[in-house]
């Protein structure tokens, strides 16, 4: 697959154009070999080095499409299709939308690869091959750590729907807290937190439930109320207890502290 930054390794030489083949060739092999293995690991597809080795061969290969004179249309359409091809040969073909999404990675992996070389204002030479191939792998790295943070944060976040006794329904996002372990010691339930005001007009609270419960400075009771149930990711929960705090979660949207407890639920609901 070619790289935006392959047509740096141009040397003009009076009139002429100067392509080194070897090191284009070697340079890509690299490049496309760490591109499938990030999107190998971010996916999780578990394909063995060999299909990876063929697979950037096939795009080291089939850089040389760049020698052939063609109008850029038809170079570009080219590419995408060796692109492709690469893909499958490394992934195989499973469904559409298992191989779309192994292209969108790679292009995007391929994207940000190319677009932090562009920002670092490389310069290819004999003497930059080096920091370059070190550089790569490192800025791969990042972008795979960061992929992974970022998920695992946006997997905490939760759309929750609350059924109240009298049926009324509150839809609220959510976060899992871990900071959240509350649970009631009579009735075993667990405790979810949503600022008390966020019920006024909705339910009118009449026999509430006072759970002891222990913070750094105080002991003293939270307000809670039975529920019908919850529902999160269209799944049912009715071992929970709804806590009234006198705290706002408004911060980036949240309304709804979660019990750390719920993703053992999730776990088994899955």
């Amino acid at each position: 697959m070619t790289k935006y930054f392959v047509f740096f390794l141009y040397n003009k030489i009076g009139d002429k154009m100067v392509i080194y083949l070897d090191i284009l060739l070697i340079l890509n092999f690299i490049y496309d070999f760490l591109l499938l293995m990030t999107v190998n690991v971010t996916l999780k597809r578990n394909v063995k080095l060999r299909k990876i080795f063929l697979g950037s061969l096939f795009g080291s290969i089939s850089t040389l499409i760049i020698l052939i004179p063609l109008n850029k249309y038809l170079l570009l359409l080219l590419k995408i299709i060796t692109s492709l091809i690469m893909i499958i040969i490394t992934f195989k073909y499973q469904d559409l939308k298992y191989f779309f999404n192994n292209v969108i990675y790679l292009y995007m992996c391929s994207v940000i690869l190319a677009g932090f070389l562009y920002f670092l204002k490389i310069e290819f030479n004999n003497l930059s091959y080096l920091l370059i191939m070190t550089i790569a792998p490192l800025i791969l790295y990042l972008y795979l750590k960061m992929q992974k943070d970022l998920k695992r944060v946006v997997n905490y976040y939760k759309k929750v729907i609350i059924t109240f006794k009298n049926n009324q329904v509150l839809e609220l996002n959510a976060f899992i807290d871990s900071g959240n372990t509350l649970k009631d010691p009579i009735t075993k339930k667990y405790i979810i937190l949503i600022n008390k005001n966020r019920l006024k007009g909705i339910y009118n609270i009449r026999s509430p439930i006072y759970v002891p419960i222990n913070t750094i400075n105080k002991h003293s009771l939270l307000e809670c109320i039975s529920i019908k149930n919850i529902i999160i990711d269209e799944k049912i929960y009715t071992n929970y207890l709804l806590g009234l705090s006198e705290e706002f979660f408004g911060s980036d949207g949240v309304e709804c502290l979660l019990n750390y407890h719920i993703m053992e639920d999730l776990c088994l609901k899955n």
